[in-house]
């Protein structure tokens, strides 16, 4: 079972949409009216301690869960509200209940029982600062086979810009459960969620044995999910014969080039070819004598010179 949430775009008629504004302003009216009673009772409560009052003296305090508000509501709203029965009581219960989560997190902050930053205490919510919403748990609340239209409590049917198949076809497979929907005003239109209760079936890889894990580490190069572990490759790999390679001359009185130590090219005969640069490892001496044979030291050529004399004749 997984929750998922579902929202769709409304297309309401002029009648509609003040039935939902009317909805969205009910559940501002208890929010405010709750509020207002809650801090009548916090001041009523102050003052009479300033009077020396304690204990049962005090006047009851107003319990703030949403089963009190929700039972000081009932009982006033004939006085308060004689309108309320052109709405639906679910958007009275949606500002008690809004109110209830307020008042339960500043308790909850004031105390340190709330990780994060401060919360204050609740204020009073205006038309112009408020988001119009109303949420709906209870009631006829259907998304209808045409899947243009949905059915919310007091409302009636009301038309969708889009698609509800998505949501319709778990409905007729009977693997959703819609839980409640909330209707809320953004954009310059009307946009209902619904969450549903969705049952899923949790596929199995058809080749599950030919997945492996590969975690790259600093200590060993890979770790895989079958437990194997490749490690680290050699920076410097051993050379052949077990010796590393030595700068200077070797033993035998030659460079590491192969040419005789202290030998330079005599005057007048032809440059001999550039001796390549060394490279590290490409000749290994031991300490009494070199593995590697020295490269032949090429003889000198002599040039040979031979002047023609021509008279004339």
């Amino acid at each position: 079972m997984v929750v998922q949430a579902y929202r769709f775009a409304l297309d309401p008629t002029p009648a509609q949409d003040r039935d939902l504004h009317r909805h969205a302003g009910a559940g501002r009216f208890a929010f405010n009216w709750a509020l207002a009673a809650v801090r009548a009772n916090l001041d009523q409560r102050a003052a009479e301690r300033t009077y020396g009052l304690d204990g049962e003296q005090l006047t009851p305090a107003l319990g703030w869960s949403l089963p009190a508000l929700r039972r000081a509501w009932n009982t006033a709203k004939p006085q308060v509200v004689p309108w309320w029965g052109q709405c639906s009581k679910e958007a009275f219960n949606t500002g008690l209940d809004g109110l209830a989560r307020a008042l339960g997190n500043w308790s909850a902050s004031r105390s340190g029982r709330r990780a994060g930053a401060r919360v204050g205490f609740p204020r009073f919510r205006s038309r112009r600062r408020v988001t119009p919403s109303v949420r709906f748990t209870t009631g006829t609340i259907r998304v209808e086979d045409t899947r243009h239209h949905v059915t919310l409590p007091r409302l009636g049917r009301i038309r969708t810009h889009e698609s509800t198949r998505k949501l319709a076809r778990r409905l007729h497979a009977g693997t959703a459960r819609i839980m409640s929907a909330t209707v809320r005003h953004t954009g310059g239109r009307w946009h209902v969620s619904f969450t549903v209760q969705i049952t899923r079936t949790v596929c199995t890889p058809a080749y599950s044995q030919q997945t492996v894990g590969v975690d790259v580490g600093i200590a060993n190069l890979a770790v895989l999910s079958t437990g194997q572990i490749v490690p680290n490759p050699a920076i410097w790999p051993p050379l052949p014969g077990g010796c590393a390679p030595q700068p200077g001359p070797c033993p035998d009185g030659k460079d590491q080039t192969g040419a005789p130590a202290g030998s330079r090219p005599g005057a007048g005969s032809r440059p001999k070819p550039a001796w390549p640069a060394h490279t590290p490892g490409s000749r290994t001496c031991a300490p009494t004598a070199c593995t590697n044979s020295p490269r032949p030291w090429p003889a000198p050529t002599a040039r040979s010179w031979s002047r023609t004399s021509t008279s004339p004749g």
